[in-house]
């Protein structure tokens, strides 16, 4: 190899990004990143980037002035699309250098339709766009989900009626550091009961234990269910946007009939009682889990937040 060659190589090399795994300080500098965007994915939010990071080996970096995240996808390396302010096309040039340097193809997840206009702008006719059905995040009215009014809502109504009808000793209440442990103890009961012993739920068992584990310092929120002084649900979510409260996890104990719609009722009025702006929850999505896309569907979305694979050619 002739100095020339080496030369070059080398320019490759310091192309690429300096990425790492997302820490717990990272907040401070990824956050108003991200509240400045006011993004609608749920995918985009430090929370779900740092709880998952373990196991979609989530990394970040810090490119001129855009955050800009590396992950896995079935799989395949991927990139976030980039946030931040000012010229992009740096931006991308830097993540194409690095997907080739890295030794993979230049990839987007969870790319928005505005995403793909900018994109064409910038790239024609050089990149394939795949709908990501299995990200597509589950949009509700939160009016619609204290209510539940509406014919296609009756049988939640009709849970909930029966759970007040036949459980008189329970009680709402925030979660607070207090009582973080009994939702750990109840997460632990929950994986014994339902036998869940597959990929996915010990995936979701780690990210919910980091919540848990950095609550305050993630700035999360969260409700829990209580049945004769007993939790049987909780769930943990925080403002995802200007208009848009997302939740991350939400469980409770399928044997006990109404518990997962009174739980997701009570945190939707302790959501309007704290914050009367907000407009929709956004559910997260599905993960292509015939079970709970099911389960999300039975809520009849008001809307999706559509997401696109955008993969480039290779130069």
């Amino acid at each position: 190899m002739n100095n020339l060659d080496r030369n070059a190589i080398a320019g490759r090399e310091k192309a690429a990004i300096d990425f790492r795994k997302p820490e717990i300080s990272d907040r401070e500098w990824i956050q108003p990143l991200l509240a400045a965007a006011d993004l609608s994915g749920c995918h985009q939010n430090f929370t779900n980037i740092f709880a998952w990071a373990e196991i979609f080996n989530n990394q970040v970096a810090l490119v001129g002035s855009f955050l800009v995240v590396k992950g896995l996808y079935k799989g395949s390396q991927i990139y976030f699309y980039p946030v931040g302010s000012g010229d992009l096309q740096p931006v991308f040039e830097a993540m194409r250098r690095d997907a080739a340097v890295s030794g993979h193809r230049f990839v987007l997840a969870g790319v928005t339709a505005t995403d793909v206009s900018e994109l064409q702008r910038m790239y024609p006719k050089s990149f394939e766009i795949q709908v990501m059905r299995d990200g597509f995040d589950y949009v509700y009215l939160l009016d619609k989900m204290i209510n539940l009014s509406g014919s296609k809502l009756q049988s939640k109504r009709n849970h909930i009626h029966k759970f007040l009808r036949e459980r008189r000793d329970w009680r709402f209440e925030e979660i607070t550091p207090d009582n973080i442990p009994e939702c750990r103890e109840m997460s632990e009961r929950w994986c014994e009961l339902e036998n869940h012993n597959t990929e996915t739920i010990r995936n979701e068992t780690c990210a919910v234990r980091l919540c848990l584990n950095h609550f305050a310092a993630l700035g999360l929120e969260g409700g829990l269910l209580r049945l004769e002084g007993k939790v049987i649900a909780y769930t943990i979510g925080e403002p995802l946007n200007s208009d848009t409260y997302v939740v991350h996890v939400e469980k409770a104990f399928a044997n006990i009939r109404g518990a997962y719609q009174m739980i997701n009722r009570e945190f939707a009025l302790s959501i309007r009682r704290k914050y009367p702006h907000m407009v929709y929850i956004n559910r997260e999505e599905d993960m292509g889990l015939e079970g709970l896309r099911k389960a999300k569907l039975s809520y009849h979305p008001d809307k999706m937040e559509e997401k696109f694979i955008v993969t480039f050619d290779n130069d």
